[in-house]
């Protein structure tokens, strides 16, 4: 009996200890950001480069809304593009340079807020909105073009994914992923020559950079 009490009360601080390293940590709030946000996005597609730029306000920590209008180029599965003797990019049977400005309303939904770091703040977003699209003609040098632009417009949103990155209070970096469509409620456009289209649909990659305040 002595023998088991003197084991007993070696082994109890190893119990004691035990208990400390099992008991769980308080969870740690989500980080609390600025309400506001501004700045620019950087667009990357298979028709190639565009801008934006973006306003957001956060309602709780998980929901904020936003507003957004980009203008990017757009260009058909169908095109081809090839380079002259003196280095010109020529797409033959093009008709048109399409441009996409859409302005788009929505709202963005945090995830993983309480099991992630705030350094990673993954969110999805979508929304829906006016769309204008502008055509130029080919044949004419890019920036005279826009003399001889005609307008469509149409509706349309996006959904996608994305997330912000650091421990800032004041900048914002941040990319993401999205599928944009557009339906024209007005004649359709004209990218290659004697096909007209109704709708437009692409992927984007977007690099955001802007301030919170």
């Amino acid at each position: 009996m002595k023998r088991i009490l003197i084991i007993l009360f070696l082994l109890s601080p190893i119990f004691l200890n035990a208990q400390k390293i099992g008991e769980m940590a308080p969870e740690k709030p989500p980080g609390v950001f600025p309400p506001y946000a501004w700045g620019v996005d950087l667009l990357f597609s298979d028709g190639g480069f565009g801008i934006g730029t973006f306003l957001r306000r956060s309602i709780s920590t998980k929901i904020t809304g936003f507003v957004d209008v980009s203008f990017s180029e757009s260009k058909n599965e169908r095109e081809f593009e090839y380079y002259d003797y003196w280095g010109r990019p020529i797409t033959v049977g093009k008709e048109n340079r399409v441009f996409i400005l859409p302005l788009t309303l929505g709202f963005q939904y945090r995830l993983f807020e309480k099991n992630l770091t705030d350094n990673l703040r993954p969110y999805l977003h979508g929304g829906i909105g006016p769309s204008l699209a502008i055509s130029t003609p080919y044949e004419v040098e890019f920036f005279k073009s826009f003399r001889y632009a005609k307008y469509h417009l149409g509706v349309g949103g996006y959904v996608g994914f994305g997330a912000d990155f650091g421990l800032s209070k004041t900048s914002l970096l941040g990319l993401s992923l999205r599928y944009q469509y557009t339906k024209f409620v007005t004649e359709g456009v004209e990218h290659m020559a004697g096909q007209i289209i109704t709708e437009i649909n692409a992927f984007y990659v977007a690099i955001k950079i802007g301030m919170m305040f």
